[in-house]
């Protein structure tokens, strides 16, 4: 029996990042020999054990081989005979198919550290393929580690395109898209998520009301950057420099949907294109089974964001009214929030990145 740290763990730590979780692989033993060392199985189908005195989980090596369609339609084969580079190279990046030794040895059967020192996102072998879920992990791994330079692999991302294209992602379920969504969403570059979902086309597919965004003009006059789909993502970026919340950051992201519904005839102008995105958010939300806190949050944000930009010149009657309509009495914390939001849309843009944005501190 030999004992490996794999994955994340040695890949966050050659990076000089702090290291979270530690995953260990097992190679040549049996269920049995791990029940007997003391170890608990975590599932009677799965080679997953959990560790006497530190709780880490420790897997049996094994194999992945495609069974149906989907990313749960994989058959896997654990047994003594099964090595470390079969175990790696199931893996999903070759960043992630990194393995440590007791010794602190390296094993790098697929060229991780290269890549790692190249700042590359490529993937281990074509079995990559087979699982449409990591269309989105490659995409939220790009968000989590833009900060250091990482790229995807043109070779990678050219796999993502055709994985879209043949319809992979259809299979995922809105709860796997919502929680790799949300994983993304808590990186300093969120942004980062969305823009590579439409590098491979899979923005179309799973978030068709933002995708819908680019190419549509607004006013070179209060937009330099001109697309709204641009736009947004300056925005999700600002978002992300001013909160940590998730749903500040969903919010923001959603806030002009209701451009994307303006006729192409009345462009570059989007009056009512507030109210008009509501409903796409609830559609949004309720095909990705979004939180209700957080959905009622972007819904609000959509509808309200440029009221709040004219905040100076509303009425005592339409503050307390617009206090009514988003619950500020029950729960003060969405002035702050609706403050947040706001901020991000009007420094998002080509130029104003460092505005101040009075209305903020007098909506609080």
């Amino acid at each position: 029996m030999k004992i490996y740290l794999v994955g994340g763990a040695v890949r966050d730590a050659l990076l000089g990042l702090p290291v979270k979780d530690r995953d260990w692989v097992v190679v040549g033993s049996t269920p049995q020999e791990m029940l007997d060392a003391g170890y608990q199985q975590v599932g009677r189908d799965f080679p997953v054990f959990l560790h006497p005195q530190t709780h880490e989980e420790y897997a049996l090596a094994r194999t992945e081989r495609k069974s149906g369609s989907g990313y749960t339609g994989f058959t896997c084969y654990a047994a003594p005979d099964v090595t470390l580079e079969d175990d790696l190279k199931r893996r999903d990046l070759t960043i992630n198919a990194l393995a440590q030794d007791d010794n602190g040895e390296i094993i790098d059967p697929y060229n991780g550290l290269g890549d790692l020192q190249n700042r590359l996102l490529r993937h281990v072998s074509p079995a990559f393929g087979e699982d449409p879920l990591r269309v989105l992990r490659v995409a939220r791994f790009a968000a989590r580690y833009a900060h250091l330079g990482f790229r995807i692999a043109d070779e990678t991302l050219a796999l993502m395109r055709e994985m879209t294209h043949a319809g992979e992602l259809e299979h995922l379920t809105p709860e796997r898209v919502w929680k790799e969504t949300e994983s993304a969403l808590t990186t300093r570059n969120p942004q980062v998520f969305f823009q590579v979902l439409r590098d491979c086309g899979a923005l179309r597919v799973l978030f068709p009301e933002i995708d819908a965004l680019f190419g549509v003009p607004a006013p070179a006059k209060w937009h330099p950057e001109i697309d709204t789909g641009i736009h947004t993502l300056m925005t999700l970026s600002m978002a992300a420099m001013l909160s940590p919340q998730v749903d500040v950051r969903f919010a923001t992201l959603c806030h002009d949907l209701g451009k994307g519904l303006t006729p192409p005839e009345l462009w570059p102008r989007h009056h009512g294109h507030g109210p008009a995105g509501v409903k796409l958010v609830e559609q949004l939300c309720q095909r990705l089974r979004v939180p209700n806190e957080i959905r009622d949050l972007a819904r609000l944000v959509a509808e309200f964001h440029d009221l709040i930009h004219t905040f100076p010149m509303l009425n005592p009657k339409t503050i307390v009214k617009l206090f009514d309509s988003i619950d500020a009495w029950r729960k003060p914390q969405r002035v702050e929030q609706l403050a947040l939001t706001s901020e991000a849309d009007v420094r998002g843009r080509t130029g104003f990145e460092s505005a101040d944005y009075p209305q903020g501190r007098w909506l609080r």
